[in-house]
């Protein structure tokens, strides 16, 4: 049976941590910037954990089930 493939996606949007959570960006820090806060671009550019809840769908993404 032939290797399951790794979502191109996924791999280049999310990190594991050494805990096992996974790490992502925090959307709209793309562009319109020059109405958004100091203060609220960056929070922007920190980075978050996925969500409980989500985790299976990105641990599938990334075949690490």
């Amino acid at each position: 049976m032939p290797k399951q493939k790794t979502n191109s996606g996924a791999k280049k949007r999310f990190k594991v941590t050494g805990s096992g959570k996974i790490k992502r960006a925090k959307a709209f820090k793309r562009h319109l910037l020059g109405r958004k806060s100091k203060k609220r671009k960056e929070e922007l550019a920190k980075s978050a954990v996925v969500h409980k809840s989500d985790e299976p769908r990105v641990k599938l993404m990334l075949r690490m089930a």
